[in-house]
């Protein structure tokens, strides 16, 4: 598994050490990942999602998993979330 959200692609980043002497070596940013089970509404399911904290903050804030996938883009999904949310808008379309 990849050190990846699955809701908006954060991903690792490099950056440096930067010493009082103004050395630098190399470091790794990491992403604060969790797997978290999340409630679609929908669906009437849920589903173990790999996602950063800051992107279940903003499910949180868009009212949902639904919501929240609805409004995403779909080059930021993984292809598990993305499969989700056509599912979502299948169901959303014939209700």
């Amino acid at each position: 598994m990849s050190r990846r959200c699955e809701l908006t692609g954060k991903a690792l980043m490099v950056g440096h050490n930067v010493s009082h002497a103004n050395n630098k070596t190399k470091r790794v940013f990491r992403p604060n990942l969790q797997v978290i089970s999340l409630a679609s509404d929908a669906l009437r399911q849920t589903y173990k999602l790999k996602i950063s904290m800051s992107a279940l903050r903003s499910v949180d804030r868009s009212g949902g998993l639904d919501a929240y996938l609805l409004k995403a883009k779909d080059a930021a999904l993984s292809p598990r979330a993305l499969r989700l949310k056509r599912l979502i808008a299948k169901k959303a379309a014939a209700a």
